[in-house]
C-alpha cells in the first residue's frame, strides 16, 4: 500500500482571466469538470476551448504530460479522463501525473473504484472540494507493473462487454418506447368511413382548473393534479371520476388519467365534458395530440383551450373508441414491463462494474 502521494505528482489547474480575448482560441487543450462529465471514453484528446501560450503564463494553468489521469475535485468529485495530449485543466480538476511504477489506466481504475471515498472527503461551504492534501493521502494498493497490466486488460475486456451490453440494452429501451408510438399512431389514425371528421371542441370541452394554495389545502385524499402530476392531496374534490388533466401551463401536454374525484390545478385544463365518449379513449388521445405548437406563454410555456378546441380531426365512434383503449392500454402495460426490465438491466451491469472494481483492487481478480 502507498500513498497517492509518493507515486503520483498532483497539480492542481487554474483559468485564464475569461475577460482577456488573447488568452482563449489558442492551441493548448483545456478542460473543465462539466466537458469531463459528458465524455464516454476515458480518454480525451481534445476539448472545447482551448488557451493562447500568454493565457498559460498569465494563469495557474499547468499542461499535464501524456497519460495523466485526470480527476474532477469539485462540481462534482469523480469525473476522470486519461489525457492522450498534453493538457491544461481549471481550477475544478487536479491532474495525477503517475510515476513510472504506475500504470495510467491501473490508477485511472482505481480512482474509479473509490469515487464515493473521495466524495465523502470533500468539504466547503459553497460545494464540496477534495484537497490536494487529502488526495495526497489516499493509498493505493501498488501492485507490480505486470500485474497492473493483467488487472487493466481484465477490466479493460470485461467493460467493453458491459458498454455493448448497455449499448444494446438502451437500444431495446428506446426500440420498446418506438414500437408503442408506431402502435398509438396506428390505432389513432386508421379512418375508416364510420369516422368523423369534426374538432376536438365538438367532441370534448375543456376547462381551466382552479387555483389552489398551500395555506388553502386541507388534509384528505383527493388528489391535486398539476401540470406535473400530482401534486398534493385535499379534503374535497372540483372534478368527478373518470378524469382526464392536460397540462396547460410549465409541463405543456402532459396527461393525466384519474380515476377517482380529484382537483384540477390551475396550471392545467381538464375534461368538463366527455359528451358520450369514452374517457380512457380521450385520455389516449390527447396524450399523443402535438400541442408544442400551441404554446402562448410569453415567458413560460402556456397552453389555451381555445388553441385545442379548433383543431380538426378525425375521431371514431364510440364502439371504436373502446376497443382502441383496450388496445392501448394492453400496449401501455406491456411497454411499460419491458422497459422496467430493461432499466433493471441497466441498473444491475452498473453493479456488475462496480463489483469488478471492487475485486480486482481486493486481490480477488
Amino acid at each position: 500500500m502507498k500513498h497517492l502521494g509518493d507515486v503520483c505528482t498532483i497539480v492542481n489547474g487554474g483559468t485564464p482571466d475569461t475577460a482577456v480575448s488573447e488568452y482563449w482560441g489558442g492551441t493548448h487543450l483545456w478542460i473543465t469538470p462539466a466537458e469531463m462529465g459528458k465524455r464516454s471514453s476515458p480518454y480525451a484528446g481534445d476539448t472545447k476551448r482551448k488557451i493562447t501560450e500568454l493565457g498559460l503564463r498569465n494563469s495557474s494553468a499547468t499542461m499535464l504530460p501524456i497519460n495523466s489521469v485526470i480527476l474532477s475535485s469539485r462540481a462534482p468529485i469523480g469525473h476522470l479522463i486519461i489525457n492522450t495530449l498534453p493538457m491544461a485543466t481549471n481550477q475544478g480538476c487536479k491532474g495525477l501525473v503517475p510515476a513510472a511504477n504506475l500504470q495510467p489506466k491501473f490508477l485511472y481504475y482505481y480512482l474509479q473504484s473509490i469515487v464515493q471515498l473521495l466524495d465523502s472527503m470533500g468539504s466547503g461551504a459553497t460545494f464540496k472540494e477534495i484537497s490536494t492534501g487529502k488526495l495526497k493521502q489516499i493509498r493505493i494498493p501498488l501492485a507490480p507493473r505486470p500485474e497492473q497490466r493483467r488487472l487493466v486488460g481484465i477490466l479493460d475486456q470485461a467493460f467493453a462487454a458491459i458498454a455493448t451490453a448497455k449499448a444494446n440494452t438502451k437500444e431495446n429501451l428506446q426500440n420498446a418506447r418506438a414500437l408503442k408510438q408506431s402502435a398509438v399512431h396506428l390505432m389513432l389514425s386508421a379512418n375508416t368511413p364510420s369516422w368523423t371528421h369534426t374538432k376536438i371542441g365538438k367532441q370534448i370541452v375543456l376547462q381551466r382548473g382552479f387555483d389552489i394554495t398551500k395555506v388553502e389545502q386541507k388534509p384528505g385524499s383527493v388528489p391535486v393534479v398539476s401540470s406535473g402530476g400530482i401534486k398534493s392531496y385535499h379534503s374535497s374534490a372540483m372534478a368527478q371520476a373518470p378524469g382526464v388533466v392536460l397540462g396547460r401551463k410549465g409541463t405543456l401536454g402532459k396527461v393525466y388519467y384519474l380515476e377517482t374525484d380529484f382537483w384540477p390545478h390551475d396550471t392545467t385544463l381538464w375534461v368538463k365534458q366527455f359528451n358520450g365518449n369514452d374517457p380512457k379513449f380521450v385520455y389516449h388521445f390527447l396524450a399523443n395530440l402535438d400541442v408544442s405548437g400551441l404554446d402562448s406563454g410569453a415567458a413560460n410555456p402556456a397552453l389555451n383551450r381555445n388553441q385545442v378546441h379548433p383543431i380538426e380531426i378525425d375521431w371514431p365512434p364510440i364502439s371504436d373508441q373502446k376497443l382502441i383503449a383496450q388496445r392501448l392500454d394492453s400496449i401501455d402495460t406491456q411497454t411499460q414491463s419491458l422497459q422496467s426490465l430493461y432499466r433493471r438491466k441497466l441498473a444491475a451491469l452498473d453493479e456488475l462494474k462496480k463489483s469488478l472494481l471492487h475485486q480486482a483492487f481486493s486481490g480477488n481478480l
